[in-house]
């Protein structure tokens, strides 16, 4: 009787679960099927869940509309760089303020934690300021005047994204479930600081960092309007802001847009299927510690 019970409780988290992730992905769904159909299938009139005809040459039209390699590169090439610099500032910063003792190591952790607070929509004028008037960058002078700086090239679109106060909350909160044995067993072995974070915490480090890249390589490869602002020509463009200009050029051809959009969301697929199975275990190993 219990094994009965056991295996009809099974069964119904496995339906709720189910069902659960089906609607999540519906959005996803309803992108993909859109994007076959022909532009009548769209109206009201002939509107349906599933095509009628799958129509697999809209992708080609799409990927014949613009120069999505370019942009593909652009938008690769930010990503991987911005996520793999977080990963080792995010980790050393999160491993300093959770294990090391410094003068002010608290109240410079609270300075990060109001970074978080404010919108990047209210600092883009300082950054872009800053961006603009890099010394001897872009034809500036010493004194950072005369020329463009760092505008319109890929160290402006990565090197303020290769740290945040989020990733190194996220990295404190984990290395402060460590416990202190660790360390001390370390220290009397005669390790420095940062052998013991290469030696024992990083390779450690698996669920939180697995985390990070994928919260980090959501927000880089779908951030739109910091890109907008700092690039001016078409060979910096990211996907992103490719798929904007695209929309604007096919604002009826919903069927190719959204096409676009789902060829625009495939790496972030692929990142999130695998790295998934260290998120959750991430996000609860990071969560709030004293």
């Amino acid at each position: 009787m219990r094994i009965e019970k056991n295996i009809v409780s099974h069964a119904v988290l496995l339906l709720c679960l189910s069902i659960s992730a089906l609607i999540i992905f519906m959005p996803v769904l309803i992108v993909f099927f859109t994007s076959l159909k022909t532009a009548e299938e769209l109206t009201v009139e002939n509107f349906g869940f599933f095509p009628k005809y799958w129509r697999f040459e809209n992708f080609r039209i799409a990927l014949g509309k613009a120069d999505w390699g370019r942009y593909y590169f652009n938008s690769g090439f930010v990503t991987v760089t911005a996520v793999l610099g977080s990963l080792v500032l995010n980790s050393l910063a999160g491993y300093s303020f959770a294990r090391l003792q410094f003068k002010g190591r608290d109240l410079i952790f609270i300075f990060f934690l109001i970074g978080i607070m404010i919108p990047p929509q209210s600092i883009i004028i300082p950054q872009f300021i800053i961006m603009k008037s890099i010394p001897l960058a872009g034809g500036n002078d010493l004194f950072g005047s005369g020329g463009r700086g760092w505008l319109n090239t890929y160290a402006a679109l990565i090197i303020p994204e290769l740290s945040g106060s989020f990733g190194i909350f996220l990295c404190r909160q984990f290395y402060l479930g460590f416990p202190r044995s660790l360390d001390e067993a370390a220290r009397i072995d005669g390790a420095s600081q940062l052998k013991v974070f290469l030696r024992i915490y990083l390779p450690l480090s698996g669920p939180v960092l697995a985390t990070l890249t994928i919260l980090k390589t959501v927000h880089m490869w779908n951030n739109f309007f910091y890109p907008l602002i700092m690039t001016t020509g078409n060979e910096m463009q990211t996907v992103q802001l490719a798929l904007a200009n695209f929309r604007g050029e096919n604002l009826t051809r919903w069927e190719i847009m959204t096409a676009a959009a789902f060829i625009s969301i495939l790496p972030i697929l692929a990142v999130f299927l695998a790295a998934q199975k260290y998120y959750i275990q991430g996000i609860v190993s990071a969560g709030i510690k004293g």
